[in-house]
């Protein structure tokens, strides 16, 4: 079973949230797709500045086996990124929810987004539901 954290959001394109303060959420991929896709071997990052809107691809990650988009959880500018993914991609499969974090958002209104993120126990069942 795929490591889920309960004090994340989680949206059903397997990507995560943490909310860091000041408005500023912290996104990456989740140890579930992490696992799906086998090992990373490049990743590309929203630049930061850009305005994403919530379902808007934004990043890339490619592994041995394929590549895959990632989908912006929320709407907002891109405020940071995790250089170190240039050079260590692999670090997303290590662990991805600490140093394989994707990048930082600056979110105007979470309300507006809230409703279709999932908390992790919903996750957990999506995940479920997903690998049957």
């Amino acid at each position: 079973m795929s490591k889920i954290l309960k004090n994340l959001k989680y949206t059903a394109e397997h990507e995560w949230i943490r909310e860091e303060g000041d408005d500023i959420f912290c996104v990456g991929v989740t140890d579930y797709a992490q696992a799906q896709l086998g090992d990373l071997v490049f990743v590309e990052l929203p630049e930061i500045g850009t305005m994403l809107n919530r379902g808007e691809e934004c990043a890339v990650v490619e592994s041995v086996k394929s590549a895959s988009d990632v989908f912006s959880p929320l709407s907002g500018e891109v405020v940071d990124t995790n250089v170190a993914l240039e050079d260590n991609p692999e670090l997303i499969n290590k662990d991805p929810y600490g140093d394989g974090w994707m990048f930082k958002l600056r979110v105007a209104d979470f309300a507006a987004d809230v409703d279709d993120l999932l908390d992790s126990a919903a996750y957990v069942d999506f995940v479920a539901m997903e690998a049957n």
